[in-house]
């Protein structure tokens, strides 16, 4: 028996609700029982982040149909370009991200961001690259990107799927700071995901972001910590994701469109 429509709004919300929650209470669950063990916050969190690609890395072999989701992509052949394109993106999403996390930063302050910086900072060199360049983007990337958003997809669209999972990508960074500088890099991602359905791209994407982030001086940026242009870089980048948007969307009604007429569009 088809539900009807209401009936089936309301499991969508639900399922949008129930799914990142769950994710994320999972993962908070087992961060406090590897805190607990090893009680160093860097190396804790490097050692969740190596936990969370293994596990998620397993489902995604093992099961790899319980993160399928309709419709497929167009072949990378039909696509010319789109690495390119979300390169161009990606540049404008770091400086929207930062321009308005130094405005933020700026105008209230954060003490959630400056007790990361104090964590980083009293854990070494050594700890903090191995946690900003491996661990994390690994980490994150297999359980927003390769879990919490394939998980979505099989119930909602591209539009929210991508935005429950930047907003919950940004929350758990915990603080207004970082929830700004990330936001327009989930987007991103999620949208580059959604068009290769690989981790390994989001993966490069975010290392790069965090190695800008950690190599551009803030003073660089300082011109940019204002209203106006962070209104305007935050609107371009809308704008710019908008548009590539429309370009995954259309290549992934493509491959429905010509799978259901029996081409073999999608590997």
């Amino acid at each position: 028996m088809t539900p009807s429509p209401i009936t089936s709004r309301l499991l969508s919300i639900a399922w949008c609700l129930l799914v990142p929650l769950a994710v994320v209470a999972v993962y908070l669950g087992l961060g406090t029982v590897v805190v607990h063990c090893i009680g160093e916050p860097i190396v804790t969190t490097a050692v969740l982040g190596t936990l969370v690609v293994v596990l998620v890395g397993s489902v995604r072999m093992q099961k790899p149909q319980w993160l399928a989701h309709a419709p497929a992509p167009r072949p990378k052949k039909e696509t010319p370009g789109f690495g390119w394109a979300v390169l161009g993106h990606a540049a404008l999403a770091f400086l929207a991200g930062q321009s308005l996390a130094l405005w933020i930063y700026t105008t209230a302050g954060s003490a959630g961001f400056d007790a990361s910086n104090q964590t980083r900072h009293a854990a070494g060199a050594v700890a903090t690259l191995l946690l900003t360049l491996v661990t994390a983007p690994a980490g994150e990337e297999f359980l927003f990107r390769g879990l919490i958003y394939p998980l979505l997809r099989k119930r909602v669209g591209i539009v929210v799927s991508t935005l429950i999972t930047a907003v919950v990508f940004g929350l758990l960074h915990g603080n207004a700071v970082q929830f700004a500088s990330t936001l327009p890099l989930a987007v991103l991602l999620a949208l580059a995901y959604e068009r290769t359905r690989a981790l390994w791209p989001c993966v490069l994407l975010h290392l790069g972001f965090n190695l800008a982030a950690a190599f551009v001086p803030a003073q660089a940026l300082g011109a940019l910590a204002n209203p106006v242009s962070a209104g305007f870089l935050c609107l371009a980048f809308a704008g710019c994701a908008v548009g590539l948007y429309r370009r995954v969307a259309g290549g992934t009604a493509s491959s429905a469109v010509q799978g259901a007429g029996g081409e073999s569009a999608v590997q």
